[in-house]
């Protein structure tokens, strides 16, 4: 079982694998390899997705998938 938690300045649904995973600034439980992270609609935020290799993690050293807010 691997961790991540997908950082953004305010709370949206985070989606794994088109699949609705949980909450930004949350730690996020699934299973090791290479997914595919974004935050659904509205696209207001970069990059638009994000594909992460999850290998290597703990509940207390989860990795940070980081997107930001679009500004304009």
């Amino acid at each position: 079982m691997e961790f991540v938690t997908v950082i953004y300045p305010t709370k949206r649904s985070v989606y794994v694998d088109g699949m609705l995973t949980g909450d930004t600034n949350e730690i996020l439980q699934m299973d090791a390899g290479t997914h595919k992270f974004d935050l659904g609609v509205p696209v207001d935020y970069d990059p638009a997705f994000q594909n992460v290799v999850v290998a290597g993690t703990t509940v207390l050293l989860p990795l940070k998938v980081i997107f930001t807010k679009n500004v304009g």
